[in-house]
């Protein structure tokens, strides 16, 4: 993709020149109304990305093959026809095999079949590419020579878009005919008049399609309206106690109510149909609406031996940004129309990016659509802001660099990597791609890959183009005034914890070290090792939680072998500065972590007081005893003291159906 620079406030020359992404969807122009999901059905308005008329062609770079141009279309409509039903085949696959692997997430939740969800989850992963790839190759075998027909891609398109348009998944779809397109024409840059660049929201209002919600309304909150609610979700598994969970809920709410101001009348409770799922945890999703506020409710349910039971209570909007978190993995939930799902969400958390919504919901290939659109919208608005190299200490495997006004940052793999580095391109590559489909726990940043952006050169500070020429010419390159990004990872921009910990205060200092050890402690029990575990490679989201972002070291924490150092036995042995004992490739010691901490000595001791058993092997080989006899614990989206009962424990074996 292109965005060239004009002189300041010169959007238009800005638009212009644009370049959209490969196998991306596009955002629609102006500005359009969407429905709002509260009871007097006003409107709320979404900003889109507005595109100039006259958008700057790309380039198709698929061989020239002959006998491709002057194609009749009335003598081959033939053609048009049986690839216009080879592209909604393999939609109509996509969108199927997504639904059903996205409904069993219900089944596996009642069974605490916890290792089968996990296997739906990559499964699912997979999914898209895999249906986009065998799209495109019966498409190929039927064109033939005309594959490369732009006459026949303009007749398919418009073919296409009526289809799309009678679709609760508008976007979804037109999202899967750019990635067919892009990928058989191989286009750099864009041909608007063969893609969707401006895809639109599903056809008609909320009121007319199946309703997403279900209401409750109600004078005030007691036991028997939780009640009502909980028993509306047809789960196969019982409540194991829901009068308890019912009085404990209603208990909070009202308490929250009163310390805002005492109880309204009327109250009036919307939630969503569907279930979220992911992982070991079920969610269930709303809101409390009275006059012109909202609150919202969200019931996290856990399932033990007895049966199910309410975990815990989320009223709080920053409560259910962290349950929606880029760190953690996408959730199962079914969604006629996913448009009308993330307006939801949007009014419950409305400082979340709609690219995040998408992605939190599994769409990811839309989510990156829609995250390049706001990656436009921002250098619209903000011309002057450039490129510049992040802060904090500088990457041995990466190059990243930000724009100051954003939030988010860019990462290029280096040509070579510095000592003691000794991963190749190849492996720091499918170190990235096992976090996409791993359990992240919500301790593993999401990262979206961008290939073949180009952006002008005045974009970016002359330090950094300099860095990019010299160390990263695999990655990226100049072309005239263009730098052209050929891999580049996007993800949310975090404050790294070492340049954290030097401005903030004491109490906010120590709950980070707190964090970063339960952060070390999280990925043990999903099977992951950081490797370097430097507090440069952690960083501390808005919100306050540690995650880890530096891959390249990265591994299963089952292939390591966690061993004590043995004690010298003499002087010599005790002052060499090489191992004088013999040290296997996966052999970790963690005594020697200590040396690695970096901390100031008041929160080195915070460390070791709250975790000094990461020290330890025995704790290293606990957690690997566990994870090899199949045992999962669940990871929680919030703390105990949002917990109903935090003792409660998990049901760990499959139960028979």
């Amino acid at each position: 993709m292109r965005f060239r620079r004009g002189a300041a406030g010169d959007a238009r020359q800005a638009r212009k020149s644009i370049f959209w992404p490969t196998h991306s969807g596009f955002r629609c122009c102006g500005r359009i109304d969407v429905p709002d999901f509260r009871a007097n059905h006003d409107r709320i308005e979404t900003r889109w990305m507005q595109i100039d008329p006259q958008l700057k062609r790309g380039r198709m770079t698929a061989p020239k093959m002959p006998g491709t141009s002057g194609l009749t279309l009335p003598r081959y409509g033939h053609l048009v026809d049986h690839t216009l039903d080879l592209l909604w085949s393999g939609y109509s696959e996509y969108c199927s095999t997504f639904e059903r692997i996205t409904q069993r997430a219900a089944e596996r939740f009642d069974r605490c079949d916890w290792l089968g969800m996990r296997r739906d989850t990559v499964e699912r992963l997979e999914l898209y590419p895999k249906v986009v790839g065998h799209t495109c190759r019966r498409i190929t075998r039927h064109l033939g020579l005309q594959a490369q027909n732009p006459n026949l891609w303009l007749k398919l398109k418009a073919r296409f878009a009526e289809r799309a348009a009678e679709r609760p998944d508008t976007e979804i779809a037109r999202t899967f005919y750019n990635s067919i397109n892009r990928r058989i024409l191989q286009t750099i840059g864009i041909e608007p008049d063969l893609e969707f660049v401006a895809p639109q929201p599903p056809a008609g209002s909320f009121s007319h399609r199946d309703p997403l919600v279900f209401s409750v309304s109600v004078d005030r909150i007691t036991d028997q309206t939780i009640k009502q609610i909980l028993s509306r979700f047809a789960f196969r598994t019982p409540f194991a106690d829901i009068e308890t969970d019912a009085r404990l809920c209603a208990e909070r709410i009202r308490l929250l109510l009163y310390r805002r101001g005492g109880s309204p009348m009327p109250l009036r409770i919307e939630m969503v149909k569907a279930p979220f799922f992911r992982e070991m945890g079920a969610f269930l999703i709303g809101r409390l609406q009275w006059q012109d506020h909202q609150m919202p409710l969200v019931f996290a349910l856990g399932n033990a031996e007895s049966g199910l039971f309410v975990d815990a209570l989320l009223l709080r909007t920053e409560e259910i940004r962290i349950l929606f978190s880029f760190s953690h993995t996408y959730f199962h939930v079914r969604a006629a129309c996913p448009y009308d799902l993330v307006c939801f969400l949007k009014e419950l958390m409305p400082e979340k990016r709609t690219a995040e919504l998408y992605i939190s919901l599994g769409y990811n290939k839309h989510g990156k659509t829609e995250l390049y659109g706001d990656l436009l919208e921002h250098q619209r608005m903000c011309s002057l802001d450039r490129f510049e190299t992040a802060p904090g200490q500088r990457g041995m495997v990466m190059i990243a660099f930000y724009m100051p006004q954003d939030d988010l940052i860019y990462k290029l793999i280096r040509d070579r990597f510095a000592s003691p580095k000794h991963a190749t391109r190849q492996q720091v590559m499918e170190k990235y791609e096992y976090v996409f489909k791993h359990d992240r726990a919500g301790r593993l940043v999401d990262v979206q890959t961008f290939e073949n952006l180009e952006i002008e050169d005045c974009c970016f500070t002359p330090d950094l183009l300099s860095e990019m020429q010299t160390e990263a010419q695999r990655t990226a390159s100049i072309e005239g005034s263009q730098v052209i990004l050929h891999h580049v990872y996007v993800e949310r921009r975090l404050i790294p914890l070492d340049v954290f910990l030097k401005s903030a205060d004491a109490s906010a200092a120590k709950a980070a070290v707190i964090d970063y050890g339960r952060t070390i402690k999280d990925l043990a029990r999903i099977n992951v090792f950081p490797g370097d575990m430097l507090i440069k490679n952690f960083g501390v989201t808005r919100l306050g939680r540690v995650v880890f972002y530096d891959y390249d070291e990265l591994c299963p924490l089952t292939d390591c072998n966690f061993r004590r150092l043995p004690q010298a036995r003499r002087h010599e042995e005790e002052i060499a500065s090489e191992p004088w004992f013999m040290v296997g490739e996966n052999d970790v010691f963690p005594e020697e972590f200590a040396s690695f901490l970096a901390l100031p000595p008041d929160l080195r001791q915070v460390f070791l007081k709250y975790h000094g058993d990461l020290l330890t092997p025995e704790f290293w080989q606990q957690i690997q005893e566990q994870i090899r006899s199949g045992i999962m614990t669940p990871i929680l989206p919030y703390t105990n003291s949002q917990r109903l009962r935090p003792h409660q424990a998990w049901g760990s074996t499959p139960r028979k159906r």
